[in-house]
């Protein structure tokens, strides 16, 4: 739960909400500096004020009372006093020494100082998570401040706005060990903290020390299949052995979305009726949940997928549209060896989009399927559920059936079932399955076994 800001009295506090994880904090409008802690367990009177040491400001925090324990009144006098102790450089803390000293009550550089570990978690708790940004986005911020730039986590910011040397010297060090990408992702979320945090640390450098790197160029990868190379693509496809994987796969390629969304898919998602299936947290978190529309292709793979998963994978398969013996229930991992499948993933993605241009699909409905931020400033004006009952399953249909077209065989087909493989019924894969279960359990001679 958020922190709020409130007028704090016996009513408004008793009525606060008790966290239902971590904590948050009720401060009051009257009495800078007051506030109530808010936990699972209980409230507390906390007061908080800024005092000097060494000539670096700090922030105290200290324990008042228990809520319940003083009237709120009786409380804000209290925290009144001791913040004019704090305010005139006295520390009211009982002494480190003492078993009383509360857990809370360390120096903790202002926000008027912040360091690179404050300003992150300020710019998570604060930003990311206000904001609704997937987990994903929100893990791959953490791995570049708590792994790349690990060694800066208890610098003061203000030491790389003063030096932007250093933050140059870090990027051409993370370009040479890590990679050009990495090292440009790693600074675009260093720019975003420190610009958070001088939103309230005013005397932090107003110039953002990562403009003074030298960007390394990045160009868009080209992996896409053309349309000549999807009768190979589905030949190796064909020839995979787990049926999940495949249709997975096939699904990736159909739909052209991220695989991260389509390897946590449920089977509560999926809506036949409605011919969609629900994303309910794809990259850039709930506020760009949407619905994928579903070609009459795409809906047997589903329907094919299902009913595979309870044959192989029964508990799993319950909650999963693509189950696994794994730890989550779910695919875990969607990479296969480049030599039993030429392109996977985010291959399949940018072949989704090359597909679509080929098949005359306007740029704006390309955009809307694949569940991109919309160009341009009637992109608000756009409502896109209105689009889904024909026009955008229609575009969908007409790019299913180019790819399956594409990936036909034409000639020298060792089986002739493999090209006809995303168009077989569910019942027709199960058959083969229990089949091929059969052939391979050992018939019994009758004889024990030495």
């Amino acid at each position: 739960m958020t922190d709020l800001r409130i007028s704090l009295n016996d009513r408004t506090v008793a009525s606060l909400e008790l966290a239902t994880s971590g904590q948050y904090f009720a401060r009051d409008t009257d009495l800078p500096g007051f506030m109530v802690l808010v936990g699972k367990r209980r409230k507390t009177f906390v007061v908080q004020g800024e005092r000097r040491k060494a000539g670096q400001r700090l922030s105290v925090r200290m324990k008042v009372a228990e809520v319940g324990d003083l009237t709120t009144r009786k409380a804000r006098a209290k925290a009144r006093d001791i913040l004019g102790k704090i305010a005139s450089g006295v520390d009211p803390r009982p002494s480190r020494q003492e078993p009383e000293a509360d857990a809370a009550t360390l120096d903790l550089p202002s926000i008027g100082a912040p360091t690179l570990r404050i300003a992150w978690e300020r710019y998570r708790d604060g930003h990311m998570k206000k904001k609704g940004r997937s987990d994903g986005t929100i893990n791959n911020y953490r791995d570049h401040v708590e792994r790349l730039l690990v060694d800066w986590l208890d610098e003061p910011l203000a030491k790389l706005g003063n030096d932007p040397s250093l933050v140059t010297a870090r990027h051409e060090k993370l370009t040479k060990e890590n990679g050009a990408y990495i090292a440009n992702g790693c600074m675009r979320t260093l720019r975003a903290v420190y610009n958070h945090a001088r939103k309230a640390a005013r005397t932090l450098p107003a110039d953002n020390p990562v403009s003074a790197i030298d960007w390394n160029a990045e160009h868009r990868r080209n992996s896409a299949l053309g349309l000549s190379d999807l009768e190979g693509w589905f030949t190796q496809l064909a020839a995979l052995k787990n049926p999940i994987r495949r249709e997975f796969h096939l699904f990736m390629l159909l739909s052209g979305h991220r695989p991260e969304a389509i390897r946590k898919a449920r089977v509560e998602h999926v809506d036949f009726r409605a011919r969609v299936l629900h994303i309910p947290r794809p990259k850039g978190g709930e506020v760009k949940a949407f619905d994928i529309p579903l070609s009459n292709a795409m809906i047997r793979c589903l329907v094919r997928v299902i009913r595979i998963g309870r044959a192989l994978y029964e508990e799993q398969s319950r909650d999963w549209l693509f189950p696994a013996d794994s730890g989550s229930g779910h695919m875990a991992e969607h990479k296969e060896k480049r030599d039993d499948l030429s392109k996977w993933g985010n291959d399949l993605r940018q072949t989704f989009r090359t597909v679509a241009q080929a098949t005359g699909i306007a740029e704006l409905d390309v955009h809307l399927l694949m569940n991109h931020s919309i160009p341009g400033v009637n992109a608000g004006y756009i409502t896109r559920n209105k689009l889904l009952s024909d026009h955008l399953r229609h575009q969908q249909e007409a790019i299913s059936r180019r790819i399956l077209e594409a990936g036909r065989s034409r000639e020298n087909e060792p089986e002739p079932r493999t090209s006809a493989w995303p168009a077989l019924p569910a019942r027709r894969i199960l058959d083969e399955l229990i089949a091929a279960r059969i052939s391979t359990v050992p018939h019994s001679t009758g004889r024990s076994a030495s």
